[in-house]
């Protein structure tokens, strides 16, 4: 069914826009067409351009060969010096230990020395011989060397066969000390040979006496002496603490 509404009931619809917005004819005056911008979230700056990176490569690789060189030039001047300073330090440890090596050997063949020197102290310290025909070949040694040290007026060697309390008679009588008997002897080239007869030990305990004939040839002229000799053993040693010398003659004044 149709339904007539009345004429002034009518509602007139006229548009809701000029005409010139939807490119009408007075859209000439409205600015070109721009199109929509790309989002950008709150705060963001505005495009800048992008920041190049090779020049910080360049930079680095420069700076590393400024390393290098100079680690070179390091090499080429402090590396004799320290090559120098190392064979230095060498040669005082080499020192060093050369010096604790004769150190070591020092006090080595000191030690060998002391431990010598008291093995002679003990040697020395020992009980003397007690069998007569020993001590009577030791004396004849001394006798030998006491002749000799008197021809060559030895002092150091007469000094240690006589004792310190040595006291000796002289053919004529006259007695004398150790001190003077070293202080007066003299040199004799006169004599040129010697021997020892008749030879006679009498042992007691430390003590002991040689007896005999001394002859001599003096010039070529033959001369003969009885002597006693009395020695203690000292020291380790057989000393000559008395002498007695009695020259041999003839009714013609010639030695038997």
């Amino acid at each position: 069914m149709e339904v007539e509404f009345p004429a002034d009931e009518v509602t007139q619809v006229s548009p809701s826009h000029d005409q010139s917005a939807l490119g009408g004819p007075g859209s000439q005056n409205l600015p070109a067409y721009l199109p929509p911008r790309a989002y950008a979230p709150p705060g963001t700056p505005p495009n800048q351009p992008k920041r190049r990176v090779w020049p910080w490569i360049l930079g680095i690789l420069a700076l590393l060969l400024l390393l290098v060189v100079g680690m070179g030039i390091a090499a080429v001047y402090l590396g004799p010096k320290m090559i120098r300073e190392a064979a230095n330090d060498n040669s005082r440890v080499n020192a060093n230990v050369n010096r604790n090596d004769r150190s070591n050997s020092n006090r080595n063949s000191n030690t060998l020395e002391k431990n010598s020197n008291d093995n002679s102290a003990v040697n020395e310290s020992t009980s003397p011989p007690t069998d007569e025909q020993q001590v009577l070949a030791q004396l004849t040694e001394i006798e030998h060397e006491w002749t000799v040290a008197n021809i060559n007026a030895d002092k150091k060697k007469l000094y240690r066969i006589l004792a310190d309390d040595y006291v000796g008679e002289d053919p004529d009588g006259r007695t004398h000390g150790k001190a003077e008997y070293l202080r007066t002897v003299k040199r004799d080239t006169s004599i040129q040979k010697w021997d020892f007869e008749d030879l006679k030990v009498e042992l007691t305990g430390d003590r002991a006496s040689l007896s005999g004939i001394l002859r001599l040839q003096v010039n070529d002229k033959p001369a003969a002496f009885r002597f006693t000799d009395k020695f203690v053993w000292r020291d380790g040693r057989w000393q000559a603490v008395g002498s007695e010398v009695t020259p041999l003659k003839t009714e013609k004044g010639m030695p038997v």
